[in-house]
């Protein structure tokens, strides 16, 4: 392949400006922490359901937060009933109405059992 001269010289002066790499990012940046959403960082099942249903518009759930409430169903089970009951005491307080809460939890748990049966 052959240039002309001026297209020659003209590629010869672009590869001289050739950009330099970029920095670095600073420490600074790195250790910035990120802030999470509460259906990131929620331990409850009850509490974690219910952030989910409000941040889902039709009811649907990434399959990482599915996995995650499984998760946190299982650690539940297998945690002594003592804390348990703690836990339920204190969410119950904070809810509006615990019959919807727990009659709506119910038919998730449900739906989760119906999927894994899949």
């Amino acid at each position: 392949m052959s240039f002309d001269p001026r297209s020659l010289e003209r590629l010869q002066e672009l590869g001289r400006q050739l950009p330099k790499p970029l920095e670095a990012p600073t420490p600074q940046a790195q250790t910035k922490p990120q802030r999470q959403h509460r259906v990131e960082i929620e331990e409850d099942p009850e509490e974690l359901f219910r952030q989910l249903m409000q941040v889902s518009p039709d009811g649907t759930v990434p399959e990482h937060l599915m996995a995650r409430l499984r998760q946190l169903e299982a650690q539940r089970k297998r945690a002594p009933q003592g804390a348990n009951a703690k836990r339920t005491s204190a969410n119950k307080g904070t809810s509006s109405d615990p019959n919807q809460d727990d009659s709506l939890y119910s038919e998730f748990e449900q739906m989760l059992l119906e999927e894994d049966d899949a």
